[in-house]
């Protein structure tokens, strides 16, 4: 195992004490319990919005900690839950008196330590609303799930609510447009490469040289199936066709499409995958009105993409348009 790290049970700690010192000027970085969040907040008024998860998936989620996306991020050890007694200070620390909503990945451990933290959160007096994020199409009821897993769909959801909340929408409005959002959002992943957890010390899975992964999660989980080794084109049309079949989309709507790299893959590589998941949605008539392309919801180093499409409407379409001032992403 080769990677740039001390001991590897400090990546984490130090990973988020170097993020910090970086963005002094966006967040603050809190400790005992651990968890991050804007540098200017709590903001009076307005509806505090928290996310989190296992880390390992950076950006996501302490990169879009900002004006207009997410008031905290609660990240737990690699690809580990955070803990409910680390999520609940997170969610009373961004309490502005407008109450809180707390963006869920749809994975087992998420789930249940969010709901016990929003439990002591309202014992504390805060009002919290969750809504979980289930966008991947690749398969139903994983190891880690039940139901669909929540993957790169997750930043769509956390910067439309975000732009939401940051226009003075209350609790209620935030919530319902998060779950639009996470209504109209399909994502599936491809690994050419497993991940090394530090810890861990090995790939966290086998895969041939001359295979890759269709439907991988961003653990590492296991996909629909593996196929050859086959050129951009066919790889994308493998992820793109299930994605917009599922959403059911018809010729004249129009979409934003993400393509995700998932840690070790280059930019140049996910601009071919994008300009032929473009052109598929051009076949069936769909109009591509918004596009981003990088490496947002990784998995440490692991080379591969996921392709997202999300069904916009008037209302996302300017929500996504807001400004938005994070580490991560800013416009």
């Amino acid at each position: 195992m080769k990677k740039l790290i001390n001991d590897p049970q400090d990546v984490v700690a130090e990973s988020l004490d170097g993020f910090a010192l970086v963005h002094a000027d966006l967040v603050r970085l809190r400790t005992d319990p651990t968890f991050v969040t804007r540098a200017t907040g709590p903001v009076e008024g307005k509806v505090g919005l928290v996310s989190g998860g296992g880390s390992g998936h950076e950006p996501l989620h302490a990169g879009f900690v900002g004006l207009g996306m997410l008031d905290a991020a609660v990240p737990g050890a690699v690809f580990t839950s955070p803990t409910p007694d680390q999520i609940a200070p997170a969610v009373t620390a961004v309490d502005g008196g407008a109450g809180v909503l707390t963006i869920v990945k749809n994975y087992t451990g998420d789930v249940l330590n969010f709901e016990t933290a929003a439990e002591l959160a309202e014992a504390e007096g805060t009002t919290v609303r969750q809504v979980l994020v289930n966008d991947d199409v690749a398969v139903e009821d994983s190891l880690y799930t039940a139901g669909r897993r929540g993957v790169a769909g997750t930043l769509a959801v956390e910067k439309i609510a975000g732009a939401a909340a940051e226009r003075g929408d209350d609790l209620d409005a935030v919530a319902a447009v998060a779950e639009r959002v996470v209504a109209n959002v399909r994502t599936m992943g491809v690994a050419l490469t497993a991940c090394t957890v530090p810890h861990v010390g090995r790939p966290s899975f086998d895969l041939p040289d001359d295979e890759v992964e269709i439907g991988i999660g961003i653990h590492g989980e296991p996909g629909r199936h593996r196929v050859g080794l086959e050129g951009a084109d066919a790889i994308t049309e493998h992820l793109l066709t299930p994605v917009a079949d599922d959403l059911a989309l018809a010729r004249g709507e129009k979409v934003l499409l993400l393509v995700n790299g998932m840690g070790g893959t280059p930019l140049s590589e996910l601009y071919v995958v994008y300009r032929r998941a473009r052109a598929l949605l051009g076949e069936r008539g769909v109009e591509v009105t918004r596009s981003l392309v990088g490496s947002y919801v990784t998995s440490l180093e692991m080379q591969g993409a996921s392709v997202t499409v999300l069904r916009l409407d008037d209302e996302t379409t300017a929500l996504w348009d807001a400004p938005v001032h994070t580490a991560a992403l800013r416009w």
